[in-house]
């Protein structure tokens, strides 16, 4: 979709096969688009990554960080070397990027950062505790530099979204001690999120929910989470 909006797309992921079916996709579209294969839970892939961005002929004018992964269930049966990669990846990578991003952007006094966060940032649920956590870290870090860079020309959004019909939650079950993740039931396509994303760029905003109706997910937390307290660990025990 951004390949066909005129964007040159640069795609990061650890899947070649993946990243090539992609990057066809998008030029059969019309699109232009290259890949690397990195680890973005290695902090010299992040550089070499941000490197090979830089040293494209057009600046680099948005920056998405999209990478994350999840783990479903008891968080004291979370293995340390999944945890450790979720940090990793959810937190280390998106502030290592969006560090390495915002000096040219600033400089050039133009530029968007989009990151991908999760409307478990917002109602920490059973199941998810790191997970939520590292999502509300990207809540707060988002709002701060938005907040910092304001009258910069750069901007700095993060997108709440809901569940999305990727391998995300197929990943998350595959991996140690793991559970199916109980919301991918209620899974939104891709392309939702994709058209959000353009129109974010084309009218940058602090914060985006996805889809829309999750805006009301802060207040049901707030009014109504003691409700969850109590039938919460219920539900995970049931899943």
């Amino acid at each position: 979709m951004l390949g066909h909006a005129g964007y040159r797309v640069k795609l990061v992921g650890r899947n070649t096969t993946a990243l090539a079916e992609l990057q066809e996709e998008i030029q059969n579209d019309g699109g232009m688009a290259d890949y690397m294969a990195a680890d973005l839970a290695q902090d010299d892939q992040r550089v070499r990554v941000h490197e090979w961005a830089a040293q494209s002929a057009e600046p680099l004018s948005v920056l998405i960080n999209s990478a994350g992964l999840a783990w479903y269930g008891y968080a004291e049966e979370l293995p340390w070397p999944v945890a450790s990669e979720m940090l990793a990846v959810n937190v280390e990578a998106v502030t290592r990027l969006t560090s390495l991003a915002l000096p040219m952007m600033k400089n050039r006094r133009e530029g968007h950062i989009i990151n991908i966060g999760s409307i478990a940032g917002s109602i920490p649920s059973q199941g998810v505790a790191l997970y939520s956590a590292t999502k509300a870290f990207l809540d707060a870090f988002s709002t701060a530099l938005h907040r910092e860079l304001a009258g910069s020309g750069v901007h700095l959004s993060v997108m709440r979204v809901g569940a999305v019909k990727t391998l995300f939650f197929e990943r998350a079950a595959r991996q140690p001690n793991g559970k199916q993740v109980p919301a991918e039931r209620f899974a939104i396509s891709p392309e939702t999120v994709a058209r959000r994303i353009l129109g974010l760029i084309e009218r940058p905003r602090r914060v985006v929910y996805v889809p829309r109706i999750l805006r009301i997910i802060p207040l049901i937390e707030l009014t109504f989470g003691w409700i969850m307290d109590r039938i919460g660990p219920r539900l995970l025990q049931r899943d």
